[in-house]
């Protein structure tokens, strides 16, 4: 009987990052520390990135943007907080608002580990899932509920070059 040999699984495609982005971080030979420095760097920048896309979605107007003028809410700096991640902890900005109302979802307030779902959203943004596919998978894997503006929110804000 003929023996059934399996196909490795094809790795899973990463999105390229520039060249000049990289010079940015290696100058040189790096050790495995800088690394994972240069990994958490990275990580911090997505994370206070994609809150602040959701302060942005939560007050209805970009940073730098006027304010509506019936909004009373207005952003109010950033709050230190550590999260743990998969790669050790992280000191993250997290954005606030005047009236304490914004619940950020990444991240919730008072939670401490952080799940990784920024990854996710963008890992299914990339193999093509609508914006409602994705939200539909969120709660149902993870109990909660993010609107479709949202998860556009954060997915472009991920993706989108920096300015």
């Amino acid at each position: 009987m003929p023996s059934k040999t399996r196909k490795p699984k094809a790795a899973q495609a990463l999105p390229t990052i520039p060249k000049e982005l990289l010079d940015q971080f290696v100058n040189g030979p790096m050790s495995a520390e800088a690394v994972n420095a240069a990994s958490m760097a990275f990580k911090k920048a997505l994370i206070e990135r994609a809150l602040g896309a959701e302060l942005t979605h939560h007050l209805g107007y970009g940073a730098g943007a006027d304010k509506p003028s019936e909004g009373k809410n207005h952003r109010n700096g950033t709050s230190g907080k550590t999260v743990l991640t998969e790669d050790g902890p992280l000191r993250i900005e997290v954005p606030r608002d005047r009236t304490g109302s914004f619940e950020p979802l990444l991240v919730p307030k008072h939670e401490r580990r952080f799940t990784g779902i920024d990854d996710k959203i963008v890992a299914m943004y990339a193999r093509g899932m609508t914006v409602r596919e994705i939200q539909g998978f969120l709660a149902e894997q993870y109990g909660t509920e993010v609107s479709p503006d949202l998860i556009s929110s954060v997915s472009l804000a991920l993706c989108a070059s920096p300015p």
